[in-house]
């Protein structure tokens, strides 16, 4: 049994056994547990957190929810209305969606009181949003677009990791991103990529990295000149692995960080050299099944592919 699969029923069996106590009218037991489950699962839906996929964080978080709901009714025994037994039963099922590609419709009806968390975390004192959420990004940042102005001292720092030791008979793999083309390059406050390496159903493959802040800018262009060293040797990537690309930047109304757009690189697309690849419009599809371009226009991201193999 993985990892993921060993997390999934354990937590189940917690389910179990707070439904267990709540039909038997052991309410504060019941309460107990479905609180204590509720912050596991919480716990796994952060952005850090490397076991399940975007979607599936966001079944955790309304699992979750649902939980909560369940236990406060309990503590409000008076009340009339509130989260049932029954309701929460039938949200066993959505644990089935922690364990596939394809996500099924959540079980329940959301109901109106349910605090969902929003799938971010903390760094320093803003929020990372992670699900790509933008609203004209043109109006909002275009006062705030010099890379030398301060954003209120708060700037991503960057989380690049060394290279990893070299496997005998493997090829590992240097992606230094050189500079990334928009129409709008100007406007963007601290802008840097997130890199990931994803499986053929969004996986996570390698821990994901940031890059620092830009250091400069050229019309049309973001310039960063860093390189990322991937985390896995390519002969032990799985079939249909991708490396992704998401240029992010912060939003000072907001004290967020945003997703602009991404771009991905196939593993049959590295060869050693320059490298130029298209730009698709948020959010992030893992799976590569919806493809917006953001532009018509001939801007892309550059990089530049090193091979170390014997």
């Amino acid at each position: 049994m993985d990892a993921r699969s060993k997390q999934v029923s354990n937590w189940r069996s917690s389910f179990t056994k707070g439904t267990g106590f709540d039909s038997w009218g052991q309410l504060v037991e019941a309460v107990d547990e479905y609180q204590m489950l509720s912050k596991k699962l919480l716990q796994q839906s952060t952005f850090e957190a490397q076991l399940f996929t975007d979607d599936q964080k966001k079944t955790l978080t309304k699992i979750s929810a649902c939980l909560d709901l369940r236990a406060k009714a309990l503590q409000s025994p008076q009340a009339t209305e509130g989260f049932s037994l029954n309701e929460l039963r039938k949200v066993e099922s959505a644990f089935s969606n922690l364990l596939s590609t394809s996500q099924a419709a959540f079980p329940v009806s959301m109901p109106a009181g349910a605090a969902i968390p929003r799938l971010s975390t903390q760094r320093g004192n803003f929020e990372l949003d992670i699900e790509g959420d933008e609203i004209d990004d043109e109006d909002e940042d275009d006062e705030h677009g010099n890379l030398g102005v301060p954003s209120s001292a708060i700037r991503p720092t960057g989380r690049l990791l060394q290279r990893i030791p070299h496997e005998k008979g493997t090829t590992d793999l240097t992606v230094r991103i050189e500079k990334i083309g928009l129409k709008d390059a100007s406007i963007y406050l601290d802008p840097f990529i997130t890199i990931s390496v994803k499986d053929s159903a969004g996986v996570d493959v390698t821990k994901m990295q940031d890059t620092p802040v830009a250091i400069k800018r050229e019309d049309p262009y973001i310039v960063f000149d860093v390189d990322v060293e991937i985390q896995r040797p390519l002969e032990k990537m799985p079939k249909g692995t991708a490396i992704f690309f998401e240029l992010k930047h912060y939003k000072p109304k907001k004290k967020t960080i945003s997703t602009k757009c991404f771009a991905f690189l196939e593993m049959d697309e590295i060869k050693q050299g320059q490298s130029v690849i298209e730009l698709y419009q948020k959010p992030t599809d893992y799976k590569k099944k919806k493809l917006s371009l953001v532009t018509a226009k001939p801007l892309y991201l550059h990089l530049h592919l090193l091979l170390h193999d014997d």
